[in-house]
């Protein structure tokens, strides 16, 4: 599933890098070109085919409120809810009904989840022991008539997770690839 996630990461490295050097609010403490920022997510797609992979990468504060492990029936809740909703990708993002994508493969990943946490290359930790907590969620569909997919529209999950506002997306599809930094107010990516 992961393969042509992979070539668009790579094929748009060269877009992160340039907008890295742009974007003066960068991380220079830790050099690196995603930086956990709360608020900010990132999404990934790409359309092959009949396929369409989509890649959401968030700090766990935009989505359930909070980044340390759940301990209170509250928060355990709150985890077990978000988690539902990522289960559902097709009322998280708005696909045109007539493209008659369904979900084939789904991979919610995030210390929030039980997984164990992953090794960040930046330690990705401050204000004395503090550790942020991402959520990843990876999603295949398989789209019927995919030539209708002309566009994605983010509204639902903006809605959905409104501690969320901005969200950048890389997008590979049929007329190229292309990154837009999306808002709440402005959530539609045409492809």
């Amino acid at each position: 599933m992961r393969r042509l996630l992979l070539a668009l990461s790579l094929a748009l490295l060269p877009l992160a890098v340039a907008h890295a050097h742009d974007d003066h609010d960068h991380d220079h403490a830790h050099g690196t070109l995603g930086a956990h920022e709360h608020g900010v997510a990132k999404l990934n797609a790409v359309l092959d085919g009949n396929t369409l992979e989509l890649e959401l990468d968030s700090p766990a504060m935009n989505l359930v409120g909070f980044e340390h492990a759940a301990s209170s029936d509250a928060d355990k809740a709150k985890v077990a809810a978000v988690r539902q909703q990522l289960e559902q990708p097709l009322k998280l993002f708005g696909l045109a009904a007539a493209a008659g994508c369904k979900e084939d493969q789904q991979e919610l990943e995030s210390p929030l989840f039980g997984d164990a946490a992953k090794a960040d290359d930046d330690g990705d930790e401050h204000e004395k022991g503090h550790v942020h907590s991402d959520i990843n969620a990876h999603y295949q569909l398989t789209c019927a008539t995919p030539e209708k997919l002309a566009q994605i529209d983010l509204t639902p999950l903006y809605k959905t997770f409104p501690a969320t506002q901005k969200i950048n997306v890389q997008l590979i599809g049929p007329n190229g690839q292309k990154g837009v930094e999306t808002s709440p107010a402005k959530a539609v990516v045409a492809f």
